[in-house]
């Protein structure tokens, strides 16, 4: 019973090494074919580029020319154009530790070409105190009065922000961390030391991060989220 299947086995390799001989057998008659009827249609080689290569047998002339590449079509797209960069304040001295940030950030390939920026916040106005409530309850809870050592200047908490878009769609694949260890590489070589946050893990939160430098503060964020908590000009 073993040598009758030994046997068969045998039998359907050599019928399948039988079809594959004939077939490669074919498909050199018909290259052979191709390339003498190409020869013997009247055209000499040195007429035809070196460059140009003969097409396969399986492709079909009129396909080829007609068919534009796709790649053509790509490079045909319109890019659009980048935003100058926006120069320094000029009250930011060369030797600050902003200036140093804005030539290594200028020239980073995960930010937008022209949308790096350096400015002072954008002033907002404050609302109406809160009425002064007395706390409530046995915890003491629901007051409303600071007390007395709260400054009554409530402006902006930095003199200067430093605004770093990334690339759009870049903003979930490490594009914004790579940024940050940039910006952390350059701050904590300058001297005299900056006063910076321990190195955490989770950087990124919704397309944006932040590092407090002090009196300034380094914002690192893709498009969408400059575009709605950093605009040009606030309405309200």
């Amino acid at each position: 019973m073993f040598s009758s299947k030994l046997s068969g086995g045998l039998r359907s390799i050599a019928a399948c090494s039988s079809r594959c001989s004939s077939r490669l057998r074919l498909d050199a008659a018909r290259r052979f074919l191709s390339t003498t009827s190409g020869a013997s249609s009247g055209t000499s080689p040195s007429s035809t580029s070196s460059a140009q290569s003969p097409l396969p047998w399986f492709v079909d002339p009129s396909e080829e020319d007609s068919a534009p590449s796709p790649y053509a079509r790509r490079a045909a797209i319109p890019q659009a154009p980048t935003r100058p960069l926006a120069p320094l304040p000029a009250a930011i001295p060369p030797e600050h530790p902003i200036a140093r940030l804005h030539a290594e950030l200028k020239n980073s390939p995960h930010l937008e070409p022209g949308t790096l920026l350096v400015r002072e916040p954008i002033p907002t106005a404050t609302g109406p105190p809160l009425p002064l409530t007395a706390p409530k309850g046995r915890r003491k809870r629901g007051r409303t009065y600071a007390g007395e050592g709260v400054s009554e200047d409530l402006s902006a908490l930095w003199q200067w922000v430093v605004i770093a878009q990334v690339k759009e769609g870049t903003e979930n694949r490490g594009a914004i961390e790579s940024v940050i260890r940039v910006v952390r590489k350059t701050l904590l070589s300058v001297e005299p030391p900056l006063p910076l946050p321990p190195n955490s893990k989770r950087r990124a939160n919704g397309g944006w991060a932040m590092i407090d430098v002090g009196n300034w503060a380094v914002h690192i964020l893709s498009k969408e989220a400059r575009e709605k908590y950093f605009p040009d000009r606030r309405e309200w």
